[in-house]
């Protein structure tokens, strides 16, 4: 025992002699010891991180496997089902994109203290758009949360596609359809706006003024596409009284919020707040689109960019679009925020009776 206990003690000593002097060179015995000691946790670590990894990738193999088959059965023996679901797995899919896109926009705007007006033109549309998809789907998302409430949610969302989801889900037949139907209740409140105007002009005072305004709805109402120097020869009435957002009759607002795809169903008040913060982000999105140039536009881009001015444009060229968007961004880049109104009104003016649109009244 003696024995051992001194051999144990003189080993022992071999070994930290040796570590002494290899310890003073680089290319010694004692480094690749020394590293291959330190590297026993961390390659142990490693071997069980890969272990893990790949029973992930074995389970993930196996859910895309069965996810595949599952979708074959279903476009096999049940091909309308299987539209609906390929429909909704893409919709979640982009959404779940744009989230992530907002998310990393947000972001930006926080480090670098931007705000809205700051952004390019397409981020500042994604921001736009994305919050108005949430707004709608919220209500469905709160009738889901009780439990079973799915089921009922998954059958209104089958029969009210329109009313009930947000474009993600819509299939292409969808898109054109609904954007159209939507674009018809829209065209309904053009002769309701220039009534209104019409009612309006008798109160104004200056008889110029007047005159101006009374042709300029004669002529959209006969079917003609006004100038933009005639637009902007009534300027002066939609600033203050009593055509400007914060002057202008509730009946009149009610007849504009249409338009913006608002509902006129609120108190006065909080119609007339709620049409100057859409006409201010109007503005904003002109001033960003000018900076960017209809130009780089793809025409996807151009159509959109010309319904939310009030065009449907699906019946348009690209170049007839790049034209039409051209004439609205010199009329808006020409306006003060204070005249927003006008703005507003002017999607009735320019697209009312624009050749070739589909649509229309």
């Amino acid at each position: 025992m003696a024995l051992s206990c001194s051999s144990l003690c003189s080993h022992l000593s071999l070994i930290r002699l040796c570590a002494v002097r290899t310890n003073r060179t680089t290319n010694g015995l004692y480094s690749p010891l020394v590293s291959c000691q330190s590297r026993l946790p961390v390659c142990r670590h490693y071997s069980s991180s890969k272990v893990r990894r790949g029973i992930g990738r074995y389970v993930a193999t196996t859910l895309q496997r069965a996810n595949s088959k599952y979708e074959v059965f279903l476009k096999r023996r049940f091909p309308r089902f299987y539209q609906l679901y390929h429909t909704f797995v893409e919709g979640f899919k982009l959404l779940y994109r744009d989230a992530t896109e907002v998310r990393r926009i947000k972001g930006v705007m926080f480090y670098e203290n931007l705000q809205v007006k700051d952004l390019p033109y397409r981020e500042m549309v994604k921001l736009r758009q994305f919050r108005r998809d949430v707004m709608k789907a919220f209500p469905l998302v709160v009738l889901s949360i009780p439990p079973f409430a799915n089921y009922l949610v998954f059958v209104l969302m089958y029969f009210f596609p329109r009313q009930l989801l947000i474009p993600h889900f819509w299939n292409a037949r969808q898109q054109v359809e609904f954007r159209k139907v939507y674009h018809s209740l829209r065209v309904q409140h053009h002769t309701p706006v220039l009534k209104g105007l019409e009612d309006t002009s008798s109160t104004v005072k200056d008889r110029r003024l007047q005159s101006s305004l009374k042709a300029l709805c004669a002529k959209v109402q006969s079917g003609g596409n006004p100038k933009l120097t005639e637009i902007l020869a009534v300027r002066y009435l939609f600033s203050g009284p009593p055509l400007g957002i914060q002057r202008m009759s509730v009946n009149q607002m009610r007849n504009i919020s249409p338009l913006l795809f608002l509902t006129p169903r609120l108190p006065g008040f909080m119609v007339g707040r709620r049409l100057n913060s859409h006409a201010m982000e109007l503005l904003q999105l002109d001033r960003a689109l000018s900076r960017l140039g209809p130009h780089q536009l793809s025409d996807a881009e151009l159509r959109q960019a010309c319904y939310v001015r009030g065009l449907y444009a699906n019946g348009l060229s690209a170049q007839e679009c790049r034209e039409w968007l051209s004439q609205w961004l010199q009329l808006s880049s020409a306006l003060k925020e204070s005249e927003a109104s006008l703005l507003l009104h002017s999607i009735v003016f320019l697209s009312a009776n624009y050749p070739n649109a589909t649509g229309r009244h």
